[in-house]
């Protein structure tokens, strides 16, 4: 079973968040999500063009048979070097880092390590660029990244395998999620049995 590389975005978020969109295929449009999306659809052109000695190319696809890995860059710029083209791949995100997140970071080496296999080659760092600021952050593909792109992949597949949703949890990002109204994050486990119980009368 492939593992789509939003996915790995996704689980490194919330794996709930990750079973809702890729098991029960949720998804719910707000303005955080729509923004997000006009983003990436000018960022997936599909095009190749030179800038400033940089070969820019758009909605690349891209696989890993070792992890098991497929999807889509935004964009991977190649840049000369030692008398070859060397990918650096840029991941669009609408907003700002998430605090206490790694999942932008993991996505964007999942697709660094899609690339390494492709291509034969060795990539050092990517970047993130987030539209509140409009700049770049850098990324290093450090080994203890590489490490939790791999793990996350791995989880990512057992959890698709599984067929199970975990249990909602209420987090510090719950409220500005796309999914919070299907996900209901306040209503745990304990307060969904005592609202079953009212339901059925046990509660008077």
């Amino acid at each position: 079973m492939d593992v789509m590389l939003s996915a790995l975005q996704h689980y490194a978020f919330c794996p709930r968040q990750c079973a809702l969109i890729h098991l029960e295929l949720a998804w719910e449009e707000n303005a955080h999500t729509a923004l997000g999306r006009l983003m990436h659809e000018n960022a997936h052109e599909g095009t190749s063009r030179m800038r400033d000695g940089v070969k820019v190319v758009t909605d690349l696809e891209l696989r890993c048979a070792r992890l098991g890995l497929h999807g889509r860059a935004d964009v991977v710029e190649f840049r000369r070097a030692s008398g070859r083209w060397e990918p650096y791949p840029v991941e669009y995100k609408k907003g700002r880092p998430h605090a206490g997140s790694d999942a932008d970071e993991v996505q964007l080496c999942g697709q660094a390590l899609c690339l390494e296999e492709m291509l034969g080659t060795e990539i050092p760092e990517g970047a993130l660029f987030y539209g509140e600021a409009r700049r770049r952050r850098v990324v290093s593909f450090d080994a203890a990244l590489r490490a939790r792109t791999e793990e996350v992949a791995r989880a990512v597949r057992a959890l698709l395998e599984s067929g199970q949703t975990p249990p909602a949890r209420q987090l510090a990002w719950c409220d500005a999620c796309s999914l919070n109204g299907c996900c209901l994050p306040g209503l745990t486990a304990r307060r969904a049995g005592a609202y079953v119980r009212q339901l059925c009368g046990e509660g008077e």
